[in-house]
């Protein structure tokens, strides 16, 4: 037997030894204590209350320390809570949890099969995500009108639709339902993919099924500029499990949703360059505690802009916004319209004098990126190559959407002359009253009240 041999004889794995036998160093987790206490100051506890928590936990064993990412986590995941929970309240089967409401448009754009050579109809009324994500598909938004809802106009979407139209994204502006039933018959209709932006109207409804569900996908921002959310988070929601797969793929292109992550695909179209728009576990244990607040805050909500509408008094040439499912309506916020730009504003400055919180949508001039006029990243088809894709796409064989600040003049009116007043969940009977009454008091001294009629009851005149 040669010297080697005698070595290999003596290797642990033949049966000798092992070289290692313990180590001395203790192991620390990566993750401990000290960013436990780092979101305790983010909360805004106090440095009694820090240093009270830190006595508390400090001589917990909690070994290697959480692991804050979803995938391979040893404990429960609350992202998979967070989703499980949302499908719950949103009545799906399938809840995808990205970082962003922008991120759940984009997956949902591409998961759709949205790219090169593609036209998307976008409303000239949501925030400018709607439309950018659309570009970050290398497809082409197209932007129609709004009507006396605040949401996209079914006729104009009817007039936009073309051979290159893939796909309708009706938006439900600051809580108000659009109008699905023709968005639906016209997807129907031409064969086009539905994907409803419910960013400002979680947990709406209309005719009892909750938006975000009657097309092909829904995308909500999750965040804390909206009524549940906190932090940044997003979601993806659908029935149909190839775009759930082709979402996840999108959402985590190292594919750690999968069974067996680097096996070859099970179906065509389910692995593709996506990118990492996971979300982490801190965000998705703040939003699942967000979610299961969010019956009850819809619930509020609902309550009080219906007690606060329910006792205004309609008006001759004040047209209230309209609301084709008032049942369904989330209720953070009630608008109507003035009959000008001018008047709107001698009405807002009039409720903000009597103590409500009112404003005209366009009021001051400001560049709101919720209104198409200043997206000049799409009416000026900005690229962030030289190339200037996906404009000059040469799978976009037809000219360009006619981009124009003024290309959408009824939105444009409608936004001048429109009054949105918002409202709190936590205001008691009383106070719904006063604001009711508040507005009444202003709208009596400009305008005859109409009789007869309640407010919901008065339609525009097209």
């Amino acid at each position: 037997m040669t010297d080697r041999q005698d070595l290999q004889k003596n290797l642990a794995v033949q049966g000798g030894s092992p070289a290692v036998t313990g180590l001395e160093a203790p192991s620390q987790p990566k993750v401990g204590v000290d960013e436990f206490l780092e979101l305790a100051d983010t909360w805004g506890f106090s440095a009694e209350a820090q240093q009270a928590i830190r006595a508390a936990v400090e001589g917990e064993d909690i070994g290697g320390g959480p692991l804050l990412t979803r995938y391979y986590n040893p404990r429960p995941s609350k992202v998979t809570a967070f989703e499980e929970e949302a499908a719950k309240f949103l009545r799906t089967k399938y809840a995808l949890a990205v970082h962003s409401g922008t991120s759940a448009l984009e997956t949902a754009y591409i998961a759709a099969g949205i790219g090169p050579g593609c036209e998307v109809i976008v409303p000239g009324y949501t925030f400018f995500a709607t439309a950018a994500a659309v570009v970050s598909a290398k497809a082409i938004p197209v932007i129609a009108e709004i009507d006396e809802s605040l949401t996209i106009d079914p006729l104009d979407v009817a007039k936009k639709i073309g051979p290159k139209t893939k796909a309708i994204v009706p938006v439900h502006m600051i809580g108000t339902v659009c109008d699905m039933d023709p968005i639906m018959a016209l997807a129907t209709e031409h064969d086009l993919v539905v994907i409803e932006d419910t960013a400002q109207a979680c947990g709406s409804e209309y005719k009892g099924k909750r938006c975000g569900t009657f097309g092909d996908l829904g995308c909500f921002s999750i965040s804390s500029y909206k009524y549940v959310g906190a932090g940044e988070a997003g979601l993806v929601i659908t029935d149909d499990e190839r775009l759930y797969v082709r979402a996840q793929n999108h959402h985590d292109t190292g594919a750690c949703w999968r069974p067996d992550r680097y096996a070859k695909e099970r179906e065509e179209g389910e692995l593709f360059c996506g990118t990492n728009y996971r979300l982490s576990e801190l965000e998705g244990a703040v939003n699942l505690v967000q979610f299961k607040k969010a019956p009850a805050r819809l619930e509020r909500m609902r309550h009080v802009y219906k007690t606060v509408t329910g006792n205004l008094r309609p008006h001759k040439d004040i047209v209230p916004q309209q609301v084709r499912d008032v049942d369904g309506i989330v209720g953070y916020t009630m608008a109507f319209f003035a009959p000008d730009a001018p008047h709107a504003e001698v009405l807002a400055e009039a409720l903000r004098a009597e103590g409500v919180s009112a404003s005209v949508f366009t009021s001051g001039g400001a560049r709101d990126w919720h209104i198409y006029r200043y997206w000049e990243h799409v009416l000026e088809q900005k690229s962030a190559t030289a190339e200037g894709c996906p404009w000059t796409c040469p799978y976009y064989d037809k000219p360009l959407p006619p981009y124009a600040d003024d290309m959408c003049p009824r939105t444009l009116d409608l936004l001048s002359r429109g009054i949105v007043i918002y409202l709190s969940e936590w205001w008691t009977e009383g106070d719904c009253l006063q604001v009711a009454g508040a507005i009444n008091k202003v709208l009596d001294a400009y305008h005859d009240p109409i009789e007869g009629a309640a407010w919901h009851e008065i339609k525009p005149v097209r």
